[in-house]
């Protein structure tokens, strides 16, 4: 065994023991879902950092760099930085106030129980890709460091993920978050730094074509609604997910989740932005590699291997595996709370909270076993996510917001908006060949719920608020 894998099993070993002190602190359901509502500022705002700074940053968004410029990543980083941004701006300060556990008590508490079981179906189902795709990521290190064959590794790095998820819940992502969020940042730096030395990242950024670094796109219709569509699918679209919800109601305050959210929003799009350059960088240093396939994912993990030393070469795979853990247990818990809080429960009598938490463990077990198998039967990054990507946008986003801004929505109205919105999407999936789908499943959704508010009678309902 190399000393760079004697290393990371170490590092491994100390996020584990992380995790497992974590489980002390959990001693009811509120604990293993929201981590008591206690989270300082500090961890509150790595927690909400590390939401999306996973597989897809580091192996994904940098390829796509690398082939087409900023027009190409639009969707993350800079989406997932918009959502944190108006998170804070106008959301938090909503949502901390509620006495709730999931998004999905939510919708029951303003709509009603039909809202909140189809509502909580959609959040669940897109989980599973992305859950699945920091699966394929970790197996993929694990492959690298150890040379076991891809299954062997993917069912060593889901079953390291689930257990200290499945013993802290929230409280064993926020504080290993916190540890790997600090991992993330001084790896990353680091090897901006040394592989500058290599070739100075300027004359990679020279050598790209003029139109490569234009932020907006050309001046027709069809460009810009691609355009706005990258934006809306991570920027609105997890603005109704779970996990962003759970970060910000395990604040212990309505302040500190507020600042949390800008304060991440700032720290994910300044970071997120070295594997962009890495990749460009990595493109340039290798002109034979190939982008396109499975093996595109590979291209930062190829330059490290080749360029960087030893030590280097540590921090980078410490950083990378920070950036899957920090990134897989918060969406594993996820839709397991979703699973357990707003379906499962209803299916048993006299549940008490010691019954509730056996039952949110058991959801994550029933998740993650779900999005392993779907991890072996498509191991590419990129199409895992874009399979999980858009679904809370076309149904759910346009009922949060009016639910959350405006008392003039029944539940007939919502409905009437996620079946909408998601039957536009899936004709336009089938039918159509990019991501407007998006776009206009979720100008369906914003239609059809202002239609339903004029034909169906307002009922009297209030959010549940603190």
């Amino acid at each position: 065994m190399s000393f760079q894998a004697v290393f990371i099993v170490g590092y491994l070993l100390i996020t584990i023991a992380i995790g497992v002190y974590a489980a002390k602190k959990v001693k009811n359901s509120r604990d293993f879902i929201l981590a008591g509502r206690s989270l300082p500022l500090p961890i509150s705002t790595a927690a909400l950092f590390a939401t999306w700074f996973g597989s897809e940053t580091i192996l994904g968004s940098s390829v796509e760099f690398a082939k087409g410029g900023f027009l190409s990543v639009i969707q993350d980083p800079f989406g997932g930085a918009l959502c944190l941004f108006l998170l804070g701006l106008v959301f938090a300060k909503y949502l901390y106030r509620m006495q709730i556990l999931t998004f999905g008590d939510f919708y029951r508490n303003r709509y009603g129980k039909k809202m909140e079981f189809i509502a909580g179906i959609c959040l669940i189902f897109s989980y599973f890709g992305w859950v699945a795709a920091q699966f394929v990521a970790l197996g993929i290190m694990v492959q690298i460091l150890f040379g076991i064959n891809q299954f062997t590794a993917i069912v060593i790095g889901a079953c390291l993920v689930v257990f200290y998820t499945y013993l802290g819940g929230m409280w064993s992502v926020s504080l290993t978050d916190f540890f790997q969020s600090i991992s993330i940042i001084v790896g990353l730096v680091i090897v901006l730094f040394e592989l500058n030395e290599v070739k100075p990242i300027w004359t990679s950024i020279q050598e790209k074509p003029d139109g490569f670094f234009r932020f907006f796109p050309e001046s027709n219709y069809h460009a810009w609604t691609l355009y706005l569509s990258a934006w809306m699918v991570v920027g609105f679209g997890s603005l109704p997910q779970q996990d962003i919800f759970q970060r910000v109601m395990s604040a212990k305050s309505e302040k500190v989740a507020i600042t949390a959210s800008y304060l991440s929003s700032i720290l994910y799009l300044l970071f997120a932005l070295i594997p962009l350059f890495l990749g460009l960088h990595a493109k340039s240093l290798l002109p034979d590699f190939d982008l396109h396939g499975e093996t595109g994912q590979l291209l930062i993990p190829t330059m490290i291997s080749k360029f960087a030393s030893p030590w280097v070469q540590v921090l980078f795979f410490s950083a990378l595996i920070s950036a899957i853990l920090s990134t897989a247990p918060g969406a594993i818990l996820a839709p397991s709370s979703i699973l357990s809080e707003n379906i499962l429960k209803y299916a048993f009598k006299d549940m008490n909270d010691k019954k509730l938490l056996f039952l949110s463990r058991t959801s994550v077990l029933i998740i993650a076993g779900i999005s392993f198998l779907l991890a072996v039967g498509k191991p590419s990054i990129y199409a895992l996510v874009e399979d999980s990507g858009g679904i809370s946008l076309v149904t759910l986003f346009i009922p949060m917001v009016f639910g959350l801004l405006s008392q003039k929505a029944d539940e007939r109205a919502a409905l009437l908006s996620l079946f909408v919105g998601i039957g536009t999407w899936l004709v336009l999936e089938v039918y159509g060949d990019d991501m407007t789908s998006h776009f206009y499943g979720t100008i369906a959704s914003l239609i059809a719920i202002l239609v339903g508010m004029y034909f169906f009678p307002k009922k009297e309902q209030s959010i549940k608020a603190k």
